[in-house]
């Protein structure tokens, strides 16, 4: 186990769970000065609302934390981050989906508030380190740069969320949960004596507890496109949709359409408000193109293609693709067989072996 060098003073983000409990105890036990923090982002509402909605950023969570960092015998603070929450994931989610795009909120999370926003606060307290329950490693590779590597678990892999981590943020963070699985880090909680040992995951998006997207954004924006048509691709009409935000590409089930077989959706088209429905076989393709790239093992391709596997979403399990630069911030991927239902918005993310090697928003 690696000791922490004259006493090094880390953040630990606290959600409440199991998972950032136990970062906070293995650190301490490495010899860390270590302060628990949990990020406030739940919007002004009825304190009632904030308690049923638990989650990451509920009051319950509050109240674990505490209780958990009064066990550990660490101090713990609560950090307002509303606004930068309401700006680079609330707004973004929202905006997202209403150009026809499925975002993932979580991803935005990490890179703007949980990593931006709370390590610079951290730096300006004189710590020296941030750590979260994430199941991930970090690793200084041999050229300098710091990469992510998976986690002990495959199961509870979690580096696709963290690819867009700058090489400034990773030379900070901390990871001490990415040695363990899941069924460890509970034992350990356990043995321990936390409360949080047997809280479930949560699932949902935080902000969307009833996992409603479609009545969110109605909720929160203005002028959300209404009903339009589902068309073929080429454009003919088959069917009217409830509007654009309620679709995602490869979506199937909720369509109500009475086709006689199982159709799916292959495009969304915001500029016509329209909802393009294809065949099984229109759902897979072997190219895609991405942009806002974030390189982590390596500093950029430099017009050399490469050869790495890619997940296109969380729960992919990755696939053999070619990836080359086609423009500025702009690289397309080749897959060897066709992938299924590639979705604008989506991040891709590439890996060399368990390493990091880079990643993108998917355009087309």
């Amino acid at each position: 186990m690696i000791q922490a060098e004259n006493k090094k003073k880390v953040v630990v983000g606290m959600s409440g769970g199991v998972d950032s409990s136990v970062a906070a105890w293995l650190l301490k036990q490495q010899g860390y000065d270590v302060i628990g923090v949990t990020m406030q982002i739940w919007q002004d509402e009825e304190e009632t609302a904030q308690q049923e909605n638990g989650g990451c950023c509920g009051l319950s969570a509050v109240d674990d934390a505490r209780r958990v960092a009064w066990q550990l015998e660490i101090p713990y603070y609560v950090m307002n981050f509303k606004k930068e929450f309401r700006d680079n994931v609330m707004d973004y989610f929202v905006g997202e989906y209403l150009c026809g795009r499925t975002p993932n909120p979580c991803i935005a999370c990490n890179r703007y508030v949980k990593w931006e926003s709370l390590l610079k606060r951290s730096l300006d307290i004189g710590a020296d380190y941030i750590a979260t329950g994430h199941y991930a490693r970090v690793e200084q590779l041999p050229n300098g740069r710091y990469a992510l590597k998976k986690s002990a678990t495959a199961a509870k892999d979690q580096t696709y969320a963290l690819y867009n981590l700058t090489q400034e943020q990773l030379s900070h963070t901390l990871m001490p949960v990415g040695e363990y699985t899941k069924d460890q880090i509970r034992k350990i909680a356990e043995d321990i004596g936390l409360q949080v040992a047997h809280k479930a995951d949560s699932q949902e998006i935080c902000f969307i507890p009833d996992n409603d997207y479609a009545g969110f954004i109605e909720r929160e924006a203005e002028n959300v496109p209404g009903p339009g048509n589902f068309v073929t691709a080429d454009g003919t009409v088959i069917g009217r949709h409830e509007g654009i935000t309620h679709y995602t590409v490869g979506q199937r089930k909720g369509l109500n359409l009475a086709m006689g077989h199982p159709v799916f959706v292959t495009e969304i088209r915001p500029e016509t408000n329209e909802v393009v429905i294809g065949e099984a076989g229109d759902v897979f393709t072997d190219t895609l193109v991405c942009n806002k790239l974030n390189w982590m093992a390596i500093d950029g391709l430099h017009g050399k293609p490469m050869e790495v596997s890619a997940k296109i979403r969380y729960s992919h399990k990755g696939a053999p693709c070619v990836i080359e630069e086609i423009g500025e911030d702009l690289v397309q991927c080749h897959f060897s067989e066709p992938v299924r239902a590639v979705t604008p918005g989506q991040a891709v993310v590439f890996y060399d072996g368990d390493y990091v090697v880079g990643g993108g928003t998917i355009i087309r």
